[in-house]
């Protein structure tokens, strides 16, 4: 590990990351691969702008489709109305034209629990995982089936995906996109979330289009108009005539030492600093942070998630509507009604987190387990806080505990060390695993590969994935299918306009698949 303390510049930051430092039924080519086809009505149309191409994934409603979330208990199940985001984006002229496939209830990080089939990423790399749990909503953008994708993001489910097939994925600030008609996972996490081929469809329709600024009274995790009128006054980038920023000039980066983890890839290592000296190519300043809580991050996340899991799929029992156990005479079991449906209509994993969140709310386990990981979500909170110049519109100021600090975290002023405008890192500690490798991993493999968007969704920041170039051997077939990783930038709470615009300024630039921007 690096001894060094005081860096505050890209060099010694560069010696950090260098290191390897510890911290701690529906047919494939439909739902899986990613679409149920809706043919545009003939008609007088060259008179119309052209509409964009809207998939939706499967956990969201949707008017004309079916709304299963991939899972046997709700197999056929249409939800009469739509949900509030499905209908702002088709009053901006995007038209739906089909359902994604997904993770069962958004439980899983490769898309491979559906009840149906598993998607694959885009070709030629259908033997890999597409990422999850809104893995079918990337590869129908990346094949070219949509333009833009909707998907929800509880601890990087529109992220990872977008990491594993090379596209976009934005997860917004929590409260800012209506969740109103999107099944839930877990109410205090779940976020909508967009995907694109680029940038520029996503930001036009956040900022563009101002989405960002429309309150839903029907959803009571929606930021009400007057909060949002006061964050938006704190904050750059929201005119919607405002192009990407031109340069990096004056805008510090955020290196977290807590990410550069001993499981992180060489490759998306070599990446992550790549991009780095980018960033400083282009005007921008990199300095090394510490999120000392991030370490515990994952583990409250999966305590406070199946938490909250387990108490929105209670409602599920076959009885009004879905699937219902008719194997035998009834379906109760040892006296329990409805126990036959729920065994059967949910799946391993949904069972697996529906069982660990009933322990972890029980009353001889809440104590030291519930409520701990809401302290750490208090912590981890805490954390991004402190780093970031801005501060957050929702709570106080919070400063740094220097005895909390990392040994190699200068001091910047009297007050404490630098803060930073972005933190930057890897979405995903690896690329893209071989779906035959998936299968063999214990859930404790697979829950490890949220390590680095399970944070910002604790504190509800925004956080975006944008492709990035990885080193490859030309002599290795493997590495020239997979030369590219995810590489994220998160910001403060509201700053959503900045992360966008300098997200689709910074993207050309770290991958060649990607055009440069003025």
């Amino acid at each position: 590990m690096s001894t060094y303390v005081g860096h505050t510049h890209f060099r010694a930051a560069r010696r950090v990351v260098a290191t390897q430092w510890r911290a701690s039924r529906i047919p494939h080519n439909r739902l899986a691969r990613s679409l149920h086809q809706n043919h545009v009505p003939a008609g007088n149309q060259d008179d119309a702008p052209p509409k964009l191409r809207l998939a939706v994934k499967n956990n969201i409603s949707t008017p004309g489709f079916p709304t299963t979330c991939d899972s046997r208990i709700l197999t056929g199940t249409s939800i009469p109305f739509s949900a509030t985001i499905v209908t702002q984006l088709r009053t901006r002229g995007m038209e739906v034209v089909g359902k994604t496939g997904m993770d069962e209830f958004g439980m899983g990080t490769h898309s491979t629990t559906s009840a149906f089939e598993t998607v694959h990423n885009a070709h030629p790399l259908e033997a890999y995982s597409a990422g999850g749990s809104s893995g079918g909503s990337a590869v129908a953008v990346k094949e070219g089936r949509a333009d833009i994708a909707l998907g929800t993001d509880t601890g990087g489910s529109v992220r990872m995906p977008a990491a594993y097939t090379g596209t976009v994925g934005f997860k917004p600030s929590y409260g800012m996109l209506s969740r109103w008609g999107v099944v839930p996972y877990a109410n205090s996490l779940d976020t909508v979330g967009l995907l694109a081929r680029t940038v520029r469809p996503i930001r036009d329709a956040i900022v563009g289009s101002g989405l960002y600024s429309e309150h839903d009274a029907r959803d009571p995790t929606s930021l009400p108009d007057s909060v949002r009128t006061r964050c938006t006054a704190e904050r750059e980038g929201y005119d919607s005539t405002s192009e990407p920023h031109p340069t990096l000039k004056g805008l510090t980066f955020g290196l977290p030492l807590e990410y550069n983890i001993e499981e992180l890839d060489s490759r998306i290592r070599q990446g992550w600093l790549q991009a780095l000296e980018m960033i400083q190519e282009l005007g921008g300043r990199v300095v090394p942070v510490s999120l000392p809580s991030t370490r515990n991050a994952l583990s409250a996340y999966y305590v406070i998630a199946p938490a909250e899991a387990s108490s929105n799929l209670a409602k599920y029992d076959g009885i009004r509507y879905g699937y219902r156990d008719t194997s035998g005479p009834s379906d109760a079991e040892d006296g329990v009604l409805y126990a036959r449906t729920r065994g059967s209509g949910f799946g391993s994993e949904v069972k697996r987190r529906i069982l660990l969140g009933s322990y972890t709310l029980s009353s001889e386990a809440i104590d030291n387990y519930f409520i701990q990981a809401q302290k750490v979500r208090h912590l981890v909170r805490r954390d991004f806080d402190r780093i970031f110049k801005l501060e957050n519109p929702l709570l106080d100021e919070q400063h740094f505990a220097l005895s909390e600090m990392d040994e190699s975290i200068g001091i910047e002023t009297k007050l404490g060390p630098a803060q930073v405008d972005f933190l930057v890192c890897p979405t995903a500690p690896t690329t893209p695993p071989l779906l035959e490798q998936v299968r063999s991993q214990t859930p404790l493999d697979s829950y490890m590969n949220d390590v680095f968007t399970v944070p910002a969704s604790l504190a509800g920041l925004p956080a975006i994935s944008i492709p990035m170039d990885i080193p490859v051997d030309p002599t290795n077939e493997e590495q020239m299918l997979l030369h590219f990783g995810g590489l994220q930038l998160i910001g403060q709470y509201w700053d959503d306009a900045r992360v966008l615009s300098v997200a689709e300024r910074l993207s050309g630039h770290v991958s060649k698949g990607v055009s440069s921007n003025p």
